[in-house]
């Protein structure tokens, strides 16, 4: 128990640091859309798609990450996934063509999979009373949208956006030998199957798609995923298309939407883990009903289009924070309802679920902008899922 205790603030930290850098890289189309839609005379609908396509690999590919978290440790995952992200991350840099800005954007993707790594890694390193904390502060490894939405556009402006491409990539390089060489798995933790400290073996890795299907039948793999899609799919759509709405709507520059996009993640990653940390106190239940009443109030006010600065900024960043506690108080829920060797397979399910959830609001956005001139649709549409979530939530969690 003390080797535990010992272990678990620095390896908490490191695995919410590896989880900022990777989520940065993965959120790096995003706050540069303008520069690839200007010179290429993208329609709002193609900047959308450009937007949203990283997040396909990012949500489907927790599926096998979390699977593979489980059986190799997070420690392996996370030095992984930081090296193989490096080449999609240079190749959307060097990209000329729309074509081509599709398919390593569809591989940027990649990056976006480290949450289904660190939710199982942070878990086995702490006693499930607190394991909504941790998780919570665990996800505020997401500020690294805010950190990609305030700089990166800088950035650009200074090394201009293959430079940009290049120093992230060194940032993933970086991470990942510190992730080899300074963290380590929890001693609680072993591959399901195997004793504790066992290396695994390829018996325990055929048991993969098993263990799939386990997590699968569990009624609250499902029911997480329902309601991850629409707390973390909805940060993730406004994380990644917020700079694109706020130039169509407000006609603010590049960098000037950045800025507010960064303001909008960081009420976020501070309201996540204090979804966590209420989820532990008060249970996360309610946690999910302030969150989700609280998105369907602010919805409704976006639909009225506020004026820019005080109004809307208010407004989108209540949202974010609604949003946010939302989050901490989804794997708080998994916390309670899995066991813990099953954790990091149910993460990935749930993790895609919330992914998924954030790819098709851009493109629902950038349809609706198109066709009528403004998102007044989108946001109703939000309004109405929100209202549907907590409906859910409060019928099937009655007894929690």
């Amino acid at each position: 128990m003390s080797e535990l205790r010992k272990g678990q603030v620095p390896n908490l930290a490191l695995a919410t640091a590896a989880f900022a850098v990777t989520f940065w890289a993965w959120n790096l189309i995003g706050p540069l859309s303008g520069s690839y839609s200007r010179p290429l005379g993208l329609s709002p609908t193609q900047t959308s798609l450009l937007v949203a396509i990283p997040v396909v690999v990012g949500a489907l590919g927790r599926i096998p990450v979390g699977v593979l978290a489980d059986r190799l440790g997070g420690r392996r995952m996370f030095a992984v996934i930081c090296f193989v992200s490096i080449v999609p991350v240079l190749f959307v840099g060097w990209s000329g063509s729309y074509g081509w800005l599709l398919f390593w954007g569809f591989l940027l993707g990649i990056p976006g999979t480290s949450f289904a790594v660190g939710i199982p890694f942070v878990n086995a390193w702490y006693e499930p009373a607190r394991r909504g904390f941790a998780t919570g502060v665990f996800g505020a490894g997401m500020g690294g949208t805010a950190l990609s939405s305030f700089f990166t556009p800088r950035l650009a402006e200074e090394f201009g956006r293959a430079g940009v491409h290049v120093l992230m990539a060194a940032a993933l390089a970086l991470m990942g030998v510190i992730m080899l060489g300074a963290s380590r798995d929890s001693p609680a933790w072993s591959p399901p199957g195997s004793p504790a400290g066992s290396p695994g073996g390829s018996a325990v890795r055929a048991s993969a798609l098993p263990g799939m299907r386990e997590a699968v039948r569990i009624k609250a793999t499902w029911q997480c995923a329902f309601l991850y899609a629409v707390t973390f799919g909805g940060f993730v759509a406004f994380s990644t298309y917020l700079p694109t709405l706020l130039q169509n709507v407000y006609r603010f520059a590049q960098t000037d939407a950045g800025l507010r996009t960064a303001g909008f993640s960081i009420a976020a990653v501070l309201s996540r883990p204090l979804g966590g940390a209420l989820s532990d106190r008060i249970g996360p239940v309610r946690v999910l009903f302030v969150s989700l009443g609280g998105t369907v109030v602010m919805a409704l006010a976006l639909a009225l289009r506020p004026p820019p600065e005080v109004p809307a900024g208010v407004s989108f960043v209540l949202m974010a924070f609604f949003l946010g506690l939302g989050t901490g108080g989804v794997f708080a829920l998994v916390a309670r309802l899995v066991e813990a060797s099953r954790v990091g397979t149910v993460t990935g399910l749930v993790g895609a679920a919330g992914g998924l959830g954030g790819y098709f609001p851009p493109l629902v956005m950038g349809v609706v902008f198109t066709a009528t001139g403004a998102y007044t649709v989108g946001y109703l549409l939000l309004a109405v899922t929100a209202l549907a979530a907590l409906t859910y939530t409060r019928r099937a969690f009655r007894a929690l």
